[in-house]
């Protein structure tokens, strides 16, 4: 039977009532710079899960503090972190939905300001810190690039060990999905990319030495990791630099099944990122969406495909799944105009039988 956007969907032990996601969505919103979640993070992913979405992911939050974007980023490296996410997850999961978190580090594109405050570089004196990356490249800002140092053996082994931990202490504070940021630039991409990869030793040159520490890291968040609760990856399926040597989709289609047997449930497939000029094909509805059909068509795993790009509308999620696309809708913007995508997108598809609003709100629908 072909599966809906209402659809349940089981991945290990963990069933996820509907085939929304929230999409990562940095907010920048910590306050006093020490990553701790605020009432902020409590509203707005509780409202989105009020609303219906089958997973509600958090913004991309940081396993060290080096690894945030903006000092303003969430952190997830202490317990004190996971103790500030704990209410939120709890929340999240009291409204029906299946609380996420997404475990990153943003490498050479981190110590940079807010978006709204001109997304620039930070210096020492300003609250920056030097970046790391798998090669001494800065992120190509026009002007005022920070330090960006190449990572040695030790800082690898501390990466590894830092997405474990920080896998850890999001279990201690409740969530249900753990996912491995490696798309958009940031660290994990990095190692991917010949464009941001010059290295010589085991995590540079061909795709397996490129690859390694994606998979590595995969594996140390699997291993820490409860074996109901299923693992995502989040991956650019392409650099968009087809006059470059490059991370390519058919790159993206050997790791989908390389990090399948690391032990990913789902991989997340999103595109650039690692270059600040990308050669985007298009940019309509759904633009990226193609990407995720390819790997789903071409994988040889059984892993599960989410898609993500310019989903707007319920129609166009409903058929991504309804053709057998991928398994997920994942929707980012459109939860920021609409925290109520879900149940809006079931009134729209006559769906409303498979999913319920709060009682508290029951009689507006």
């Amino acid at each position: 039977m072909t599966a809906d956007l209402f659809a349940p969907l089981e991945l290990r032990e963990t069933t996820i009532p509907n085939r929304v996601m929230v999409s990562p969505m940095c907010q920048y919103s910590c306050e006093d710079r020490d990553g701790l979640a605020t009432d902020w993070h409590l509203v707005h992913l509780g409202s989105r899960a009020s609303g219906g979405a089958g997973v509600v992911m958090t913004e991309a939050t940081a396993v060290e503090a080096r690894g945030r974007i903006s000092p303003e980023d969430l952190g997830i490296w202490s317990d004190a972190h996971a103790d500030a996410l704990a209410p939120v997850a709890e929340f999240v999961k009291s409204q029906g939905s299946v609380p996420a978190i997404q475990l990153a580090h943003a490498g050479r594109k981190a110590s940079k300001s807010r978006p709204w405050d001109g997304s620039e570089p930070l210096q020492p004196d300003e609250g920056g810190w030097e970046t790391i990356a798998p090669s001494r490249e800065p992120w190509p800002y026009e002007s005022g690039a920070t330090e960006t140092a190449a990572m040695t053996q030790d800082d690898i082994e501390d990466v590894i060990d830092s997405f474990r931990t920080a896998a850890e202490h999001a279990d201690e504070a409740g969530f249900d999905i753990a996912e491995v940021h490696a798309a958009h630039g940031y660290l994990l991409h990095e190692f991917l990319s010949p464009v941001t990869n010059h290295r010589t030793d085991d995590y540079g040159g061909d795709f397996e030495g490129r690859s390694r520490l994606v998979r590595e890291v995969t594996a140390a968040v699997r291993e820490v990791w409860p074996d109901d609760k299923p693992v995502f990856v989040r991956i650019s399926a392409t650099d968009w630099l087809p006059e470059r040597n490059s991370w390519t989709v058919e790159d993206s289609i050997r790791l989908t099944d390389d990090l399948a047997a690391a032990g990913a449930d789902l991989i997340d497939v999103s595109a650039g990122g690692n270059d600040p000029d990308p050669q985007i094909p298009s940019r309509g509805p759904g633009y990226q969406l193609p990407y995720a059909d390819r790997i789903t068509r071409e994988r040889e795993s059984d892993i599960a495909v989410g898609a993500v790009g310019g989903i707007s509308s319920p129609v166009q999620a409903d058929a991504l799944v309804r053709n057998g696309r991928a398994d997920m809708a994942i929707v980012g913007r459109e939860h920021l105009r609409d925290p109520y995508f879900s149940l809006h997108a079931a009134d729209t598809l006559d769906r409303s039988e498979q999913i319920e609003p709060p009682i508290q709100y029951q009689r507006g629908f």
